[in-house]
């Protein structure tokens, strides 16, 4: 195994777990302090990442750069990669659609940069069997190698750019909508007076089903702000396959209501969530 500088952009929840596993797999993993906040620096440090002061001082340092950002930011990121001058091998591993995957990896071609493109599915890879990378493009089994000691799993599923957006895109529809949908219903139940009893019927079919509903919406606040502009794409996936798209757009609103959560020290309670949701008179 060739040992390789990566660049990561950038140590967040999940871009950490992602330059953890490269590091276990033997690779030097470099990030970009310009700009980023204290929380990523403690990151960053906690797991030994190189630091860099600049873009540019990256794409000079690293033959290969991964891309992990919320997805409305992913072809800003690109670009300044571009500007800076990179010629390795860019990873798009962002929840974006694969119609701006594909117009991404253009992009980079037109300069020499070897694309690949990313969908990660699942949550921080620190347990092994629980987080995988999906690929697709030429150099994909060469990404693949850096995470091959885990416990990112690697799957590659062809050459052509998009394929592993769309993979990404197609389970995110279901996990994330269904959240989403949880979210509303169980707003729109408490709104009518029939909450507790929804609750009980639930928990009467599956155990505990009621009381898992709550955490469910309870949680998925911290990352409402990130999973809204992921609904958006996935709308727009949906529309370009011929498909409604109305639902996720919805999702997409009914997580952006939800957005001011981030910062929380504490998951809200229930009852704040549900007042959030609904729409003011």
């Amino acid at each position: 195994m060739t040992t390789q500088n990566i660049g990561i952009l950038h140590p967040g929840e999940m871009g950490i777990s992602v330059a953890a596993s490269a590091k276990n797999s033997g690779h030097s993993v470099f990030w970009v302090s310009q700009g980023r906040s204290e929380a990523t620096r403690a990151r960053a440090e906690r797991f030994d990442l190189r630091e860099l002061r600049s873009l540019s001082e990256l794409c000079e340092t690293c033959s290969m750069i991964i891309s992990v950002c919320p997805p409305k930011y992913a072809g800003e990121l690109s670009q300044q990669v571009l500007q800076a001058g990179f010629k390795g091998i860019f990873l798009d591993a962002n929840a974006i659609s694969p119609m701006r995957s594909q117009e991404i990896g253009k992009q980079m071609a037109l300069v020499g940069v070897e694309y690949v493109d990313g969908g990660i599915i699942g949550g921080p890879a620190w347990q092994e069997n629980s987080t995988f990378l999906y690929l697709s493009g030429f150099q994909s089994a060469q990404v693949a190698d850096c995470f091959e000691q885990g416990p990112l799993v690697t799957r590659i599923i062809g050459e052509e750019i998009g394929r592993a957006s769309a993979m990404k895109m197609c389970y995110a529809a279901k996990t994330k909508g269904m959240t989403a949908l949880l979210c509303s219903i169980v707003a729109t139940a408490n709104e009518l007076g029939v909450w507790e009893d929804l609750e009980r019927h639930w928990s009467a079919e599956v155990s505990g089903a009621g009381r898992k509903t709550v955490e469910d919406i309870r949680k998925v606040t911290a990352k409402a702000w990130r999973f809204s502009g992921e609904m958006e794409e996935i709308a727009s996936t949906l529309d370009f396959a011929g498909l409604p798209d109305g639902f996720h757009k919805s999702a997409a609103d009914t997580y952006q209501r939800m957005a001011h959560f981030k910062d929380h020290e504490e998951l809200p309670e229930l009852e704040e969530v549900l007042r959030s949701l609904v729409r003011s008179s």
